[in-house]
């Protein structure tokens, strides 16, 4: 079997999704900045008697992320499908007004800079195979911004639009590109964006392989 990798690896949405893909056979790689969250993840995962690996990476060294990435290629097997859900920091939302042009580095390495190289780390593995799937997660500012979140507005709006682009020229090789907006909170008991039901959606749009854009519930008005 192939793998599944998900880069911004945590123990709720990350999880519930590694499980998901794990019950399909997929072999787990999961990348994470803190090596002890990650042998954590291994070992709820391996109760579960599914296959997986960490890789400890920040996503904005983007060296390190794609020698994580290459790294989970050599040990798990070909990637088939990446997710890229990492969850942004509370210092990349200062309101607009108060958001400078250096504000913007560290939102955008994270956001744009990191799913570029994550991408350019996994798509050669995909070729070879002759399929794939990209999941990109965000929130609503990715789609609606948020004058109090400039940061991530921003940056995820250039996520967005890489995606979208990816979606449109990757199509003819069989690699589905696809994005996922959850604009609420994720939370065990939400009836449409708890872990558990956006595990089953994200699986869902990686083996419908239909449209580029999916909402986890609709936009608040």
């Amino acid at each position: 079997m192939t793998t599944f990798a998900l880069v911004g690896a945590g123990s709720g949405l990350g999880l519930a999704t590694a499980r998901r893909f794990g019950r399909e056979g997929f072999d787990i790689a999961l990348v994470s900045r803190s090596q002890d969250r990650l042998a954590g993840l291994v070992a709820e995962l391996d109760r579960d008697g599914v296959r997986a690996r960490g890789f400890a990476a920040d996503v904005r060294d983007h060296r390190a992320l794609t020698a994580a990435l290459d790294a989970a290629a050599v040990t798990l097997g070909a990637i088939e499908v990446l997710q890229y859900s990492p969850l942004p920091r509370a210092d990349f939302m200062k309101p607009v007004l108060d958001t400078t042009a250096a504000d913007l580095d560290a939102p955008l390495d994270f956001s744009a800079k990191g799913p570029v190289t994550s991408v350019n780390a996994v798509l050669p593995g995909m070729r070879d195979l002759g399929r794939g799937t990209l999941l990109f997660v965000n929130g609503g500012t990715a789609v609606r911004p948020h004058p109090d979140r400039a940061g991530t507005s921003m940056a995820f709006a250039a996520e967005s639009a890489y995606a979208a682009m990816l979606h449109e020229v990757l199509a003819p090789e069989n690699i589905h590109a696809a994005q996922l907006v959850i604009p609420g909170a994720i939370s065990p008991d939400a009836e449409h964006s708890s872990p558990a039901v956006l595990a089953e959606r994200l699986y869902a749009i990686h083996t419908e392989r239909g449209a580029f854009r999916h909402y986890a519930e609709p936009l608040p008005d």
